[in-house]
Order: C-alpha cells, then structure tokens, then sequence
C-alpha cells in the first residue's frame, strides 16, 4: 500500500489541498490590484469557517507576482489597545519587507532628529521606529509621514505598491474613554495618504461585524472599502473540494457518489466542514483497506458527533442555560440560518412555560453578540454567527429530550 498521506487539513487557517469555488473573489482582488490610483481597499468577510484566512494567504502570491510588497500578519487585541501600538504594528511589519532596502538619497528633513549613521542605510525596524519616535506631531502624523517617506525610498525598485494585509481585523476598537482611537488612525492615514496617490492599499479580514464597525468609525469607510464576502460553496463546488484531493495518483481512498453528496449535504457546503469530515473518513476508509476490508459507507453520525465536540462545544458552553433556551427557540425558525429579527423571536417564544419579552430577547441577544455566538448587521437583523450552529443546537436539544439507552 503507498504512503498517501491524509489530504485533508480542517486546521484554521490551513490551506487545503484543493481550493475551490473561490473564482469570482479572486477576480475582484486581481483586479482592485490593477488600480493606477488606489481608491478602493478591500473587507474581506464572512463567518468562521467559510475560508478567509486561507483565500487570502492565496492572493499573496498572486499580489507579490503583480509586483506589490505584502505586508500583514493576524491582528490581536493587544495592537489595537493605543494609536502607538498600532502603529508599531504596522512598522513592524513594514520593515519586514523594507529591509533589505538601501537608501540611495539623502533623508530629506519630515522633522525628526538625526539617526545613527548605522541606521542610516537600511529601512529597517530600528530605523523607522526612530523615525517614528522622533518625528513631531500626533501618532497619525507620525505614521502618515513614514510611510510617505518609505514609498518615495522604494518607489523606483519596481514595486507597483504596498499591501497592508490585516487578519481577524473585528478585534480593533476604538477606546472613547481612554482618549486612544486606533481604529480611526488606521481609517484617516490610509485614506490621506492614498488621496496623495501613495499607493498602499488596506486588506481587512474579519467576521460579518468588521465592515459595520468600520463604518460606525468613520463614515467615509463606505466608500473607502469594497466588501468581499464569503458564503458556503455550492454543491458542485463542495463535492471539487472532495473528489479532487483524491484524484491524485497513488491515493488509496474512493469515496462514491452517494458518499460525496452526503458530506456536501452535512458540511453544509462550508470549507472547514468539508475539511473535518474528509479527514474523518479519508481515515476510516484507510483504516478499513489497510485491514483488507471493503469501504462502503460512511459513519456521518459518529462524525458529525466528534464534529459537535471539536467545534461546537466550546463555543455552545458559553452560554447560561436561559440563554441557550433563547438560542433553542432561534434554532426553530425557518429563517435561523439567514437573517432574524426579535419580534420573529419574540413570536416564537410565546408557547414556552417562560416566554421571552422584546426588553429581555434584545438584551440576551447583545451578551450573546460579547460571546460571538451571534451578531447584528447594519439593518438591526441578527444572524448566527458560527455556520449550522442551529442544527447543532436541534441536536443537543433532542439529545436532552431522549432518555439515556
């Protein structure tokens, strides 16, 4: 038997071995990249497990081959707490691309103080934070300042621009109450410095809630920002993502037909699900030649068991029980995997011993939204904010409700 190892890779963020249906987003990417003028960034956004992270660790090659530098990393809370620390974020990751750069003019005077002459060569780390340090003015004037200056110092190496590519970008706030705005530093530098036709562009990543905040900072955000947003593949997309990986030669693993359309049907379509319950079965399957048995069906309920374990649960235990006695009622609505309002919560809940008022479905639904379980769109609907959380919960609930065998 040939060591074929398993192809499947449900991890965050890994890159499968087959990356389907995504056509029509990387389009739109390539061609924002042929901007003269960069007047459109871009929020890529959807929910967990539809393949962001991954679709954009598949444009950066794609940018870096149209001559752009790409410059980003994931965002954590912690950048986002101070104007300073994000913009140490920021040269941070500049340098990373900057280095190797030699000046080959003088520094022309923005007001900050001399740099050592060991400093004075490379666009380095060192050197843009004592740039940065020593620079006059607000943090933004700061920021906007230096990156004028590195884009004047690299723009004849033959690079079309610089990509500032930010992952898990919901996470950035604005801090009122300690005076410290980093999310709009972030907003006002890029669209200064691209209105002087400096051409750096901003790629944020994040779930369905990052557009609405960027907007809610800054309303010219709306027309700074194209959205891309991610939703589950369709059927003929999600049975490529299963029977391509398999296509190769060497593979052990026939997965038939029927098979296929069950797991699209299970995974509901969405990337990662497809991912999980491939590696589950490419396993069982290989188990089973290995043995000199014949592989004939799938084990979807023991699958989709391990599914609600490694997936579900941890987010699930989040709740208290009267909120996931709200979550059961969403869970029953035709509409629970789309869009829902409290009234139509509110409706549902009447029937129960201990029915739900409007005051009291509002306020449940703003903690359920801190513990990302939820989230409400910019038309005051609220969705889901895990994909098949519904079908998970209708699970637990008829577990809870079966006596135990």
């Amino acid at each position: 038997m040939p060591n074929f190892p398993n192809p499947f890779k449900p991890g965050a963020g890994h890159m499968p071995p087959y990356l389907a249906g995504r056509g029509p987003e990387t389009r739109d990417f390539l061609r924002l990249l042929d901007q003269e003028t960069v007047l459109t960034n871009i929020v890529l956004t959807g929910l967990r497990g539809v393949g962001k992270t991954v679709l954009l660790e598949d444009w950066k090659p794609k940018a870096i081959a149209k001559k752009w530098l790409w410059v980003g990393t994931d965002l954590s809370e912690s950048a986002g707490v101070n104007e300073d620390l994000l913009a140490t974020r920021l040269l941070t990751d500049l340098s990373v691309v900057t280095s190797g750069i030699h000046l080959t003019r003088p520094v022309p005077a923005i007001g900050f103080s001399h740099v050592p002459k060991n400093q004075m060569t490379i666009l380095n780390y060192e050197y843009l934070v004592h740039m940065y340090r020593t620079t006059p003015g607000l943090p933004s004037d700061k920021l906007k300042g230096i990156l004028e200056f590195v884009w004047s110092c690299i723009k004849d190496h033959g690079f079309k621009g610089i990509i500032f590519a930010y992952d898990e970008a919901q996470t950035m706030s604005d801090h009122a109450e300690k005076e410290q705005y980093p999310l709009s530093l972030l907003l006002d530098v890029f669209q200064s410095i691209q209105k002087k036709g400096v051409p750096l562009m901003l790629v944020l990543v994040g779930l369905p809630t990052l557009f609405p905040k960027l907007v809610d900072t800054r309303t010219f955000a709306e027309r700074m920002f194209e959205v891309i947003t991610l939703t589950k593949l369709n059927d003929h997309d999600s049975a490529e993502a299963i029977k391509v990986p398999m296509q190769k030669s060497g593979c052990p693993v026939h997965i038939t037909p029927d098979s296929i359309t069950n797991i699209v049907q299970t995974s509901g379509g969405y990337p990662y699900f497809i991912q999980f319950i491939c590696r589950e079965v490419y396993d069982v399957f290989l188990q089973k030649v290995n043995g000199g048995e014949q592989a004939t069906s799938v084990p979807f309920p023991e699958i989709t068991r391990k599914l609600d374990k490694d997936f579900f649960s941890g987010r699930w235990s989040r709740a208290t029980d009267r909120q996931r006695e709200l979550l059961s009622v969403i869970a029953t609505l035709d509409n629970c995997d789309g869009e829902f309002t409290v009234q139509e919560i509110v409706a549902r809940a009447r029937t129960m011993p201990k029915p739900f008022g409007a005051s009291h479905v509002n306020q449940m639904l703003v903690a359920l939204t801190e513990a990302g379980l939820v989230y409400k769109n910019r038309h005051g609907k609220y969705s889901f904010a895990v994909p098949l959380l519904g079908k998970f919960i209708l699970r637990q609930d008829k577990e809870a409700s079966e006596p135990f065998s």
